[in-house]
């Protein structure tokens, strides 16, 4: 097994650098260096993606965990991810994943058929690229998703959408689900606390929503102070409504000091219901709050006759109120996702799985 593996979306240029073509921070390489995601690499005259078939580790989690509300509730998934990001965000919840600088770090090591054939023997749903940001190891998620669809597995993208329009082809063409973490809806905050911009990621979104198949979902991670204002919300709700429509789930999560922003609170349970209010005043129909305990707010309602479809308690679904094609027992109006037939909930179990 090579951790090595020939890279896409790259570029040579006049003067003898190598530039990566993959996500909008166009790293030009020089012999032997890296981009700043940490696992794309030149090597000779080509790139390589350094991370391919070895993992941080694997683990099987409720699919409500990544966050997705709306993709088959209370199956599992089987999550797993390399090292490196493609964005610096100074708040990062998994630093010690998304910027380790260690390869010895990745001891899980598995080819992609290996990962599907796992998926299925423990009875997963889906699997779920999480943990660091997929983009930077696209090759490695493609080949796995293929080898997972014809297992008849489902995958899972957690991503910050940080990417080139030809790579988030590829990429989201494979994918059966989304949760995109939309940091702000503010340009100055990508640029401060995220080394990024903003309209890659509306980009992203808008081509995810209007030219793919793929199911989405959308998470803020609320911070005091930097992107909480009733102002900012609404905007980034507003925005969401107009250009991807009402039924796009948006979950707003609580920020907890880490990595270079320990300075700042932890995001109280009244800013998340506010937010949350906001949300639903702008016209989305399902915003769910999370890293809180609020069973109201993880209730996903019918957006016809309100009533209480899918009831959960932290990651444990304790009433299911849908037929097998989605639909509200009570009024029969679809629900916005993908449903089937509910054989009961994984609950709020984490396995780990070694190969």
């Amino acid at each position: 097994m090579t951790d090595t593996f020939p890279a896409r979306y790259w570029h040579r240029l006049k003067d003898g650098r190598i530039q990566c073509d993959l996500c909008p921070r166009d790293c030009k390489l020089q012999e032997a260096q890296r981009g700043a995601c940490f696992v794309r690499q030149r090597m000779g005259d080509v790139m390589v993606l350094c991370a391919y078939g070895r993992s941080s580790g694997f683990c099987i989690d409720p699919i409500e965990k990544k966050p997705l509300n709306h993709f088959y509730p209370g199956t599992s998934v089987l999550s797993f991810g390399t090292a490196g990001c493609n964005l610096s965000c100074r708040f990062c919840q998994n630093w010690d994943i998304s910027k380790s600088r260690e390869f010895d770090r990745l001891s899980s090591q598995a080819m992609p058929e290996n990962i599907a054939d796992a998926a299925v023997q423990h009875g997963c749903q889906s699997v779920a690229f999480t943990y660091n940001d997929p983009v930077v190891f696209l090759e490695y998620a493609v080949d796995t998703a293929k080898a997972c669809r014809l297992s008849g597995i489902k995958t899972v993208a957690v991503t910050a959408a940080y990417l080139h329009e030809a790579a988030r082809q590829e990429f989201f063409s494979h994918m059966d689900a989304t949760n995109v973490d939309l940091k702000s809806f503010s340009y100055d905050f990508y640029h401060k606390l995220c080394a990024g911009h903003l309209q890659p990621v509306l980009d992203t979104l808008l081509y995810i929503r209007q030219q793919t198949s793929c199911w989405l979902e959308i998470t803020t991670l609320l911070i005091p102070g930097k992107n909480d204002s009733d102002d900012e919300v609404k905007r980034l709700c507003h925005w969401l409504v107009q250009h991807l429509g009402c039924d796009v789930p948006l979950h707003f999560t609580a920020f907890h000091p880490d990595w270079h922003l320990r300075d700042v609170p932890a995001t109280p349970l009244s800013t998340l219901q506010r937010a949350r209010n906001i949300a639903m005043q702008e016209g989305l129909q399902f915003v769910y709050v999370g890293n809180v305990h609020d069973v109201q707010s993880d209730t996903t309602y019918c957006p016809n006759c309100k009533e209480a479809l899918i009831v959960r308690d932290w990651y444990e679904i304790l009433s299911y109120q849908l037929d097998e094609k989605g639909r509200c027992f009570a009024c029969h109006t679809p629900l916005a996702g993908r449903f089937e037939h509910y054989a009961g909930g994984f609950g709020r179990k984490r396995v780990a799985v070694y190969f």
